[in-house]
């Protein structure tokens, strides 16, 4: 219990050392714990926080040189140094002294400044000061400004605390004011009359995740690894007894020490924490005087003279958890932003990096001009200024109605995550294309080697009017003056391209087209294809940009696509009749029709025509057959592929006659049991006949009338006729012969 020293006349200077006597006698055991007890709380407070009756305040020193004697304003939650009520002296002379060693050790795994400031034993009234920022932390209290800067991130804390001795005046320096003068001065409302001191450390623990691993998975195992601590036994020179799993896990935790004992070293693994918790519980003992103030008792000055300035009112916890609750969500705002930086994409793409790096600066300006406003009217609302607590509540108003408010805030970061997951995913489907920046895509379309370029281009990443809106709101200094404040701050409602169903359709059908053509042409030297961000409001979403030559010729191109299979209409014995069909999408020039026996090497005709004849097939064999649509550049995906079979049966559409070019004769229609007709190249009436020739009377004959004997080919075609054996029947390859039907 801490003990008051403190009254305006004899009597009640009577009645305070009687009150203080008895207090100091109901003071707690200050037995020292032993180290099996250190993980249980033990330190009990001398006082609750008094109402504005009451006529002390117990206040968190939060690493603040708050000492016997100092006076206190607690309209700004500050310390006056260098001006005190007496001489250095008499305090020091007449300063009663008590030990109180304590020890409190505690653990959390929470990050908010609630369960900080009840770890802390923060009042609500001092918590309103530090989230105004008028409070100037240090030491171990440097906590209150650790937070997490990622989602992704898991974190448990370890709270040590130790008590060692409790300073109080007495009542010779109350009876005996120095310096008068102070009063009239009305700086300050309070005077330090106690100090508890000791020291507090914060071991934080954090973790990182991957969005793969499960967050409450890695929260589980990073508190057991931390509330183990105190378990793991010592051995030798930092040896641990630890399980290899356990050191694994060890190795992805980092720490961070915000204390009041000076360490050489500060740990920054988990193994270095290790060593750091044993030193914890000596390195007070061994130093006491290293010692710092962990608590102080304040009492008013109007007590001691009706002249001092005084404590008012205190602001009340609703408008308190209000202003809490706000910070919180900036908080968290925070951390989803710095999240989306980290993205990888965001590099990639500069529009979307800037616009991100933009918000996140009017973030910070906006929570830095809050806490100011706040900051500038706790102390006259607290003081005898006559300002109300409505001025808080305007602030807290202004905040609800700003585009910086949680719905407006969390709606612009989901769409920012939407937009980033559409580009990741967009990218994966166009994977082996590049992405290039705008200096990356002069570099291409300056290439003499590259005749064409088609970019697939993301049109709306540096849109947003909510960012503008953030940049205009705080144009306006809302918080200047507060009642003049009438007319709302508006916000234009825009949609964003991610939630416009038509516009994500249209990027799917783009991305679809773009990597079919791409697939089909990627062999095309002449053809780059990329992806890029340039800025188009006429095309929301996407589209697909073409260079011809290194010019733009194009910011909607429809390339052609796969177009539906080819329609067989008739088959005979060596032709295939084919319906033929336009692309889906873009200008169809012309078709390449492709067909081939199985295992055999794909062949090609090109015809402008959609009803076409192929022809020269041998028959009574399969095909394969399929086309592609020719547009102005490039060419379509294949069509998916049909299956035809000339008939096998001998046509009676033989010639009569094949003329041969090379010896100027013909061969008899009673020679030719089969024959395949293949073209040579396109547009020429040369063909190469297979024939399997008959063996007649005189066999000789039948093929010198083909061919010269004299010449390599009829000497080769002489060799394989008189090298059968067996069969009646021999196939020879003719080439160069006009097949005719009049000859």
């Amino acid at each position: 219990m801490v003990v008051y020293l403190m009254y305006m006349d004899l009597l009640k200077y009577i009645y305070l050392f009687t009150y203080l006597w008895l207090a100091t006698l109901a003071a707690p055991d200050t037995q020292e714990l032993s180290a099996q007890d250190t993980r249980k709380k033990t330190f009990k407070g001398h006082a609750e926080t008094p109402d504005m009756d009451t006529d002390h305040i117990e206040v968190a020193a939060l690493g603040r040189p708050l000492f016997p004697g100092m006076l206190y304003d607690c309209r700004k939650d500050s310390f006056i140094p260098g001006i005190t009520l007496w001489d250095k002296k008499s305090m020091e002379n007449d300063l009663d002294t008590h030990p109180q060693p304590q020890t409190d050790l505690k653990f959390s795994s929470s990050d908010s400044l609630s369960d900080k400031s009840s770890l802390m034993d923060i009042s609500a009234s001092l918590k309103a000061s530090f989230l105004g920022g008028l409070v100037e932390v240090g030491g171990s209290a440097k906590y209150l400004h650790d937070t997490k800067s990622s989602n992704q991130q898991s974190r448990v804390t370890i709270y040590y605390r130790e008590t060692t001795r409790f300073e109080q005046l007495t009542m010779t320096q109350l009876g005996n004011i120095t310096y008068p003068v102070v009063f009239d001065q009305k700086t300050a409302t309070h005077v330090v009359t106690a100090v508890l001191y000791g020291a507090q450390a914060f071991m934080v623990f954090d973790r990182t995740f991957s969005k793969e691993e499960k967050e409450q998975d890695i929260e589980g195992e990073l508190n057991v690894m931390v509330k183990n601590i105190p378990e793991y036994s010592i051995e030798g020179k930092g040896s641990v007894n630890m399980t290899d799993n356990d050191k694994k896990i060890a190795e992805n935790i980092a720490c961070t020490f915000h204390g009041d004992i000076h360490l050489e070293q500060n740990p920054t693994t988990y193994m270095d924490a290790l060593d750091l918790y044993k030193q914890l519980l000596t390195l007070l003992k061994e130093k006491p005087q290293n010692a710092v103030p962990v608590k102080v008792w304040l009492y008013p000055l109007h007590l001691l003279n009706t002249k001092a300035a005084q404590l008012v009112r205190e602001i009340s916890t609703s408008l308190v958890s209000n202003t809490e609750d706000i910070m919180k969500v900036l908080d968290e705002a925070e951390r989803t932003s710095n999240d989306l930086l980290k993205n990888t994409l965001v590099n990639v793409f500069s529009d979307l990096k800037e616009r991100l790096l933009s918000f996140q600066h009017s973030f910070r300006t906006y929570k830095t001009v809050l806490q100011k406003a706040v900051s500038r009217v706790l102390p006259a609302i607290r003081g005898e200024e006559g300002m109300k607590e409505k001025s808080l509540e305007d602030i807290l108003k202004i905040h609800y109605e700003s585009p910086f408010n949680a719905g407006k805030l969390n709606q612009w970061l989901d769409d920012a995550k939407s937009e980033l997951n559409i580009l990741s995913s967009s990218i994966k489907k166009l994977e082996g294309i590049k992405i290039e920046n705008s200096d990356g895509l002069n570099t291409i379309l300056l290439d003499r080697d590259i005749d064409v370029v088609v970019c697939f281009t993301f049109t709306s990443l540096n849109e947003d009017p909510y960012v503008s809106a953030l940049k205009e709101f705080l144009k306006s200094d809302k918080f200047k003056e507060l009642d003049k404040n009438e007319t709302l701050f508006s916000v234009a409602s825009v949609g964003k391209w991610i939630n416009d169903p038509d516009v994500i359709k249209k990027m799917r059908d783009n991305l679809s087209n773009f990597r079919g053509f791409s697939e089909a042409n990627k062999d095309e030297k002449k053809i780059r294809f990329i992806m890029s961000a340039i800025s188009n409001p006429s095309n929301k979403g996407s589209s697909i940009y073409l260079y011809e030559k290194g010019k733009l010729t194009d910011t909607q191109f429809q390339p052609v696509t796969k177009p539906p299979p080819p329609m067989v209409k008739g088959v005979q014995s060596n032709t295939v009749s084919l319906k033929l069909q336009k692309s889906p999408t873009g200008e169809t020039v012309k078709y390449r029709v492709e067909y081939k026996q199985e295992k055999n090497q794909w062949l090609f005709i090109n015809t402008p025509d959609e009803d076409f004849t192929l022809t020269g097939l041998a028959f009574g064999k399969q095909y394969l057959i399929r086309y592609r649509v020719v547009g102005i550049v490039g060419v379509s995906e294949a069509s998916d592929t049909v299956s035809s079979m000339p008939s096998s049966v001998q046509p009676k559409t033989i010639p009569d006659r094949c003329w041969c070019m090379e010896t100027k004769k013909y061969v008899r229609k009673e020679t030719v049991e089969e024959f395949s007709i293949f073209p040579i190249r396109p547009r020429c009436n040369n063909v190469e006949i297979i024939l399997t020739l008959k063996p007649v009377n005189n066999s000789s004959e039948v093929i010198q009338r083909c061919l010269n004997p004299n010449s390599a080919q009829g000497k080769n075609l002489q060799t394989c006729w008189k090298s059968r054996n067996t069969n009646n029947t021999a196939t020879f390859k003719i080439s160069n012969c006009l097949l005719s039907q009049n000859a």
